[in-house]
């Protein structure tokens, strides 16, 4: 990335960094990456791919003892008020081995599928988000995830039976004034005593379980030799807790999830031995990367147990209060709310199991479809909480303790919107998401483009580069105008559904081509149009909903034809969608966002500081 001219030194070598941390090549069909290049592979996901009767068995025994076991032991708005989860919640649900759901039973773990883990996830941010966290950032994305993508045997057979008896890990990247971009680490781990320790020293921000974690994995720069040049990269740790030098020295507080342990780590001289390096050096932040394709995966199941119970507290109160004469469910306005919020919640169940599955049956590449589940999934959770709200009203903004002060059910909305607002930042904010999709969907055309505008590369290998460019474009692009073309006839859809399944097919190839007259025109300065690629995205992201119901609804409804339920629900869903689609294709290039930018430099600058006054401003 070395060759891309008109973006500052310090941004130049982040997008270096981010470019070789990530996965170069596709070795498994993925079904958004073929989206974005013009094809719709229904193979990929129709018939939707259900989980295994067995599979499902094993996970509703286990669903069984752990809702059974929440619902005695746990009370959701005691730990959001005292900010503290009671230690005998953390021994039973260690006892359950809910501490090693994905740990396989050859060290100690339940080995549970993506889809049961998830499923687990789902129940428990239904009952208590922080509880979730607790369970969701141990195993996600904390120790065990990359160990079992990439630890040795040795490290397996030390770390994970340790999990298995309740042990807690923590994931260390983020820093105080580092946040997505990781060429800016200060944490690093000097090599000593010939290379077999490494002093590792820094500080790690919103450490999640940091302060009561075991062992967690640490991400620092190490020095390392690259063409006879010494480089840093990012090399990931194994650090337990009683080495000397680790601290905890901060407990973050925040708007919600109040009973979540989270807070500033400090790495003074930590001697930490080579044995303890995953995966190897300088391959600290690509272990992240592919650790959150799968880790990502738990947001959205949460999403889903919250939409669910979102839409019940909604319907239960929408038949019961009253208002002008009728249930306010009977008024149009709260109506549709509902009738969306029971579509969007099909829709985030349908993308949800979907990439699950597709994880667990590991024949493609979920790299753009975990990233894009958790972009759906975290954006119509929030829609749904805040239609939620606004339903139940007053009693909606109102403490679920204030609410049975007054002898009413004490029903915790308020919490759960201060609680599901973290979902559109964590673990990739929505404008990463859609920044590391579009460069995932942009591949195909840029592994043309960069060996053509790098300056390393002679003069005779761009010829032949620029030629086998030519003639793939030469066939490719004309075959994105083919709009004539509808699903394969081995697709069969509900004669309500066949028209959305159609529409996917052929905006694949209006997407596809958008993109690359994007890349063309804006070519170098698109780094800089991140609008325009969010547009791209979201078209993307909807299409993905749409074809994702409709196969699910497939399914449900071949299972039980009388039951209209499943396709009215992707009727409905899909409607919303295209017509999102559409106006996000129309802003593609009509647009205010020069106007905006202009205007949002002049804010910065102060031109409108007018703006700020009459009002008490203080000195922070």
């Amino acid at each position: 990335m070395e060759f891309v001219k008109g973006i500052d030194e310090s941004k130049k070598q982040a997008l270096e960094v981010a470019e070789e941390a990530r996965e170069k090549e596709w070795h498994h069909p993925s079904f958004l990456a073929q989206l974005f290049a013009g094809k719709c592979d229904w193979n990929l996901i129709y018939p939707y791919p259900e989980q295994t009767p067995e599979d499902k068995k094993t996970g509703d025994e286990f669903l069984d003892k752990l809702e059974k076991f929440l619902r005695e032991n746990l009370n959701p708005d005691e730990v959001d008020r005292t900010g503290e989860m009671p230690k005998h919640v953390l021994d039973g649900l260690a006892k359950l081995g809910c501490f090693a759901m994905k740990i396989p039973p050859t060290y100690g773990g339940l080995g549970l599928s993506q889809v049961n883990y998830n499923r687990a996830i789902q129940l428990v941010s239904s009952y208590c988000g922080s509880t979730a966290v607790w369970l969701s950032a141990h195993q996600s994305i904390g120790v065990p995830q990359p160990l079992l993508l990439f630890g040795t045997e040795e490290q397996k057979k030390k770390y994970l039976p340790r999990f298995a008896k309740g042990e807690i890990s923590a994931f260390a990247l983020t820093e105080p004034e580092v946040g997505s971009d990781p060429a800016k680490m200060k944490t690093t781990a000097m090599p000593v005593e010939n290379g077999n320790y490494y002093l590792l020293n820094g500080e790690k921000l919103w450490c999640t379980n940091g302060p009561v974690a075991d062992i967690m994995v640490v991400m620092a720069q190490t020095p390392m030799t690259v063409d006879g040049k010494e480089k840093k990269k990012i090399t990931a740790f194994i650090v337990e807790k009683t080495m000397p030098g680790v601290e905890s020295t901060h407990r973050c507080r925040f708007m919600g999830l109040n009973g979540i342990q989270n807070g500033l780590m400090r790495f003074k001289d930590v001697k930490v031995p080579k044995e303890n390096i995953i995966w190897g050096l300088g391959q600290g932040l690509k272990l992240a990367l592919v650790t959150l394709n799968t880790g990502r995966l738990t947001i959205p199941a949460a999403a889903c147990g919250a939409a669910k119970w979102c839409l019940n507290v909604s319907r239960i109160w929408a038949k019961e209060r009253e208002q002008w004469g009728a249930p306010i469910g009977h008024h149009d306005a709260i109506a549709y709310k509902i009738a969306s919020m029971a579509a969007t919640t099909f829709a985030m169940e349908s993308v949800t199991w979907l990439t699950s599955r597709l994880a667990d049956l590991k024949k493609t590449d979920i790299r753009l479809e975990a990233a894009m589940s958790k972009l759906f999934c975290t954006e119509a959770i929030w829609r749904i909480i805040d239609d939620t709200v606004q339903i139940r009203g007053g009693r909606g903004y109102e403490t679920a303790d204030s609410l049975r002060g007054r002898g009413e059910k004490g029903i915790p909305v308020e919490r759960a919107m201060r609680d599901l607002r973290i979902n559109l930042i964590i673990e990739g904010t929505s404008e990463i998401m859609r920044l590391f999709i579009s460069r995932e969907a942009m591949d195909q055309h840029l592994k043309f483009i960069f060996p053509l505008l790098n300056p390393k590369i002679k003069p005779a290998e761009k010829i032949k580069i620029l030629f086998a460019a030519i003639k793939y474009y030469t066939l490719w692009y004309p075959k994105q105008w083919m709009v004539w073309k509808n699903t394969p006839a081995s697709v069969v859809m509900p004669r309500e559904l066949q028209g959305h399944a159609n529409y996917v097919e052929k905006t694949a190839r209006k997407l596809a081509r958008n993109l690359f007259q994007v890349i063309m025109r804006y070519q170098a300065g698109l780094e800089k149009r991140e609008r325009v690629l969010f547009r791209l995205v979201n078209i993307g992201c909807d299409l993905f909903g749409i074809a994702a119901s409709c196969s699910r609804a497939a399914m449900l409804h071949a299972k039980n034809p009388s039951d209209q339920g499943p396709v009215e629900l992707a009727n409905l869903l899909s409607r919303e969608a295209e017509r999102r689609i559409n106006r996000q294709f129309h802003g593609l290039f009509k647009n205010d966002d020069r106007l905006g930018y202009k205007l949002s430099r002049d804010v910065l600058e102060g031109k409108y500081a007018w703006l700020e006054e009459g009002v008490i401003l203080q000195a922070y």
